[in-house]
């Protein structure tokens, strides 16, 4: 009986290996009959070490050199306005001239009271000459004179106010402000801003501060006026690190005679730093950048007898994924430090369907943005 069952589990055995042989062989023989897949179609480009120029690069506001939002020390009704919106006014030059009847009219009578004190000192001094007054009198005469002076120049005081003068040179703004309307203290009447020249405030990160100095030469650029480049002169660099960003505030003045620059518009800043350094230089969509690193793919010849061949016979290029360290970037290019050397060929488009050893065919009749200094095209 227990010889009978070994026989017939070993039959089974047998009948489950043949089997699984079988299928085996069948699989094989499917997937050497199967056609392999195709050389993929990319763009690719020659590794080359170009010239680079360091640069410190920041984005600035304008800020005028001097720049006021004119306002009334005190209340009182406009009798003139002396300018015209968007005039270039001088220094101490009368913007508004405020409604001062009342003021005047008080002026004159405290200066008819100090002449009076006046007089009455000459008067009183005359007599004490002659011992006819005491010195006690004469005191008091000249306390009343410095009084009554004292509140002559107050009102004086009072009355210049309401003449409202700019003060210092530069260009106004836009005024609602009309002859007849009242105004209260601290009331914006016209803004002044001083155009030539102006400044450019811009941060800065820490470790660039060791390439800065007083009196550097930048250059600025704005939206507003494409194409056009205009000189900066560093002039000031903040003692103090911000600690939440560890930036560092630098100002840096422009000249602005044709006043094309306004306070308040963004401008970019740049700065050439030191000498010009070669670095060899890739298109920055042939970067795949990962958690691991940043990688591309190098092209070389398939080796060996099983290498994939084309349609006459010759070696195709083959995919290889290549580890590499980038460093700085400037427009659709990025520095490369380590990983590749010149010369080689490296794909810029297409990675996505590559992996190691996938055979590859180059068409760059489209080839990615390769410019240092790009320009957005409208399209």
């Amino acid at each position: 009986m227990t010889k009978r069952m070994f026989i017939m589990v070993g039959c089974v055995v047998l009948l489950v290996a043949a089997l699984a042989l079988g299928k085996f062989l069948q699989i094989r023989q499917m997937m050497a009959s199967s056609p392999k897949p195709g050389p993929q179609t990319v763009t690719a480009i020659k590794v080359q070490a170009l010239e680079w120029q360091p640069q410190l690069n920041s984005v600035g506001t304008l800020v005028a050199v001097r720049g006021v939002d004119i306002s009334s020390e005190i209340a009182g009704m406009v009798r003139e306005v002396r300018f015209r919106s968007g005039d270039e006014v001088k220094s101490g030059q009368v913007l508004f001239a405020l409604n001062d009847d009342a003021d005047l009219a008080q002026l004159h009578a405290l200066q008819a009271a100090a002449e009076l004190a006046a007089t009455v000192l000459k008067r009183d001094e005359a007599q004490f000459a002659a011992q006819a007054i005491s010195q006690a009198q004469l005191d008091n005469d000249r306390a009343e004179l410095k009084s009554r002076r004292a509140l002559v120049a107050q009102q004086q005081a009072l009355v210049d106010k309401k003449t409202i003068r700019a003060p210092f040179a530069g260009k106004l703004g836009i005024t609602a402000v009309n002859p007849g309307q009242f105004v209260n203290p601290g009331d914006k009447l016209v803004t002044l801003q001083t155009m030539d020249p102006v400044y450019v405030d811009f941060y800065v990160p820490q470790r660039q501060l060791a390439g800065l100095a007083v009196g550097q030469k930048l250059s600025l650029v704005s939206d507003a006026w494409p194409g056009a480049a205009f000189p900066v002169r560093l002039t000031a660099i903040s003692p103090k690190v911000d600690p939440a960003t560890r930036n560092v505030l630098v100002e840096a003045t422009v000249a602005n005679a044709k006043r094309q620059l306004m306070p308040g518009m963004f401008a970019n800043v740049s700065l050439e730093q030191g000498d010009k350094q070669r670095h060899l230089t890739l298109p920055q969509t042939a970067i795949t950048y990962n958690p691991y690193g940043s990688t591309v793919f190098v092209l070389a010849p398939g080796q060996g007898k099983d290498a994939p061949k084309d349609d006459k016979g010759q070696p195709l290029l083959v995919a290889q994924q290549q580890f590499v360290t980038t460093g700085a970037t400037r427009g659709d290019q990025v520095a490369v430090l380590t990983g590749l050397k010149e010369g080689q060929t490296v794909v810029t488009s297409g990675q996505l369907k590559l992996k190691n050893g996938t055979p590859v065919v180059i068409d760059n009749k489209v080839q990615p943005a390769d410019s240092p200094a790009p320009t957005p095209q409208e399209h």
